[in-house]
């Protein structure tokens, strides 16, 4: 179940096209990062447009747990609600948290993915690689979401459940315990996976 964490370094005007196939080209920024909120986790700095959405990377303003230091740059959001303020959650690399997606407690998004939608990303999960989580799913606990896994509707992956690979989770599926789901294995609909279950086809 391992996982690599590739970020490509990218010019200011350069196109880049993420996880969801979408291109979308990087400004410079502003002499003056937004600062005029009260947040005392990170600033706002340069912005990058995709699909309609204006996003911007965020920069830590102290060191973040394990994930950054002060100084450190970080990866994308739509809007200070995506990353919260308290606890060490993070988002790293090229990773994109947009829409109404929320990370909190010790959390962490990283590499290339991308959480939109009404989803949570809480507890220690990790979301990583190229995977997608959107609509209301929510990755907890000790999880871990990596490779081009695709996560949606009410799903909930937590404990320390793995999906990886190009696994598809949709519907209200619960995978849960130490369960992995890789592969391309596809669940839709209300089942649950559990226990130490392993589906990797």
């Amino acid at each position: 179940m391992g996982w690599t964490k590739g970020d490509a370094a990218l010019g200011l005007g350069d196109s880049l096209t993420s996880s969801d196939g979408l291109e979308h080209s990087r400004q410079a920024p502003r002499e003056r990062h937004s600062e005029s909120n009260m947040n005392s986790k990170y600033l706002l700095g340069e912005k990058t447009e995709v699909n309609g959405r204006t996003l911007r990377r965020i920069k830590a303003l102290k060191d973040i747990g394990p994930y950054a230091r002060a100084g450190q740059l970080g990866g994308w959001i739509e809007s200070e609600e995506n990353l919260c303020e308290s606890g060490d959650a993070w988002i790293s690399g090229e990773a994109q948290v947009f829409g109404e997606a929320h990370v909190l407690g010790d959390a962490l998004v990283f590499g290339n993915a991308s959480v939109g939608g009404n989803a949570r990303v809480s507890g220690n999960a990790r979301v990583g690689d190229r995977a997608w989580i959107t609509d209301k799913a929510w990755v907890s606990d000790d999880a871990l979401i990596s490779g081009r896994a695709q996560v949606s509707g009410y799903a909930r992956i937590e404990d320390g459940a793995w999906v990886g690979d190009h696994a598809l989770i949709a519907g209200k599926v619960r995978v849960s315990g130490y369960a992995r789901v890789g592969g391309h294995v596809r669940l839709v609909g209300d089942e649950w996976v559990s226990d130490e279950t392993k589906m990797l086809d």
